[in-house]
C-alpha cells in the first residue's frame, strides 16, 4: 500500500478540503477506492503524470453524465465529447478538438442554465488537453472542470433548495467518481 504523498500534495496545492479527507484515510489506495470527488481525483491523476490520454477519457466520461441536460437535437457537447475520446486514441487532431471545444463553448452560450452547465462539461472536457501543449497545470484544470461543470448541471436541474443542491451535487460527483475509476482504476503513483 502506498502512503498518501502529504508533502507532494502540499507542493501541488491541493484544496485544503482534499488534504483534510485524505487525513482519515489510511493509504492512497483505500483514499482513490473510496473517494466520492470525480473533480479531485482528475486534478490528482494529471498532476500525477497519468497519460494524457486516460485523463481526457476520465474528463469525457464526466461530462457525459451531463449530457442528459443538453436540449434534444444540440449535438454540439456530445461531439466535443466524442472528438477528445477520439483524440485519446490517436484517432483526432488538437485542431479539431479545440474546434469542437469551441462549438460546445457555442452550445453552452445559448443554452438555458442547467443545459449551459452540461455543455460547459462537455466543452471543459475536450479543453482539457486542447491546451496541454502550452501548459499542463491550465489542463489539469480544464479536466477537473469537467467533471464540476458535470455535477453542477446534476444539481441546477435537481432544484432551487440549498440541501438538494448539494445532495445532488455530491451524487453527481460520487457517480463520476466511479467513471474516473473505470478509466484510471488505481492510484497514480507519485515521487513522496
Amino acid at each position: 500500500m502506498t502512503s498518501i504523498p502529504t508533502t507532494w500534495l502540499r507542493e501541488h496545492r491541493a484544496c485544503s478540503e482534499a488534504m483534510e479527507w485524505l487525513e482519515t484515510q489510511p493509504d492512497m489506495g483505500s483514499a482513490w477506492r473510496t473517494c466520492r470527488r470525480a473533480d479531485w481525483m482528475i486534478w490528482y491523476a494529471a498532476r500525477a503524470n497519468v497519460p494524457r490520454e486516460q485523463v481526457v477519457l476520465a474528463a469525457c466520461a464526466c461530462a457525459r453524465t451531463a449530457l442528459r441536460f443538453v436540449p434534444a437535437g444540440e449535438s454540439r457537447p456530445r461531439v466535443a465529447i466524442e472528438t477528445a475520446e477520439a483524440w485519446a486514441r490517436g484517432e483526432a487532431t488538437i485542431d479539431q478538438v479545440r474546434a469542437a471545444a469551441d462549438a460546445a463553448y457555442a452550445a453552452a452560450a445559448a443554452a438555458s442554465a442547467y443545459a449551459y452547465a452540461a455543455a460547459a462539461a462537455a466543452a471543459a472536457a475536450a479543453s482539457a488537453y486542447a491546451y496541454a501543449a502550452y501548459a499542463a497545470a491550465d489542463a489539469a484544470a480544464y479536466a477537473a472542470d469537467a467533471a464540476y461543470a458535470a455535477a453542477y448541471a446534476a444539481a441546477y436541474a435537481a432544484d432551487d433548495d440549498a440541501a438538494a443542491y448539494a445532495y445532488a451535487r455530491r451524487t453527481a460527483l460520487s457517480k463520476m467518481a466511479n467513471a474516473v475509476r473505470r478509466v484510471i482504476p488505481s492510484a497514480p503513483k507519485v515521487a513522496p
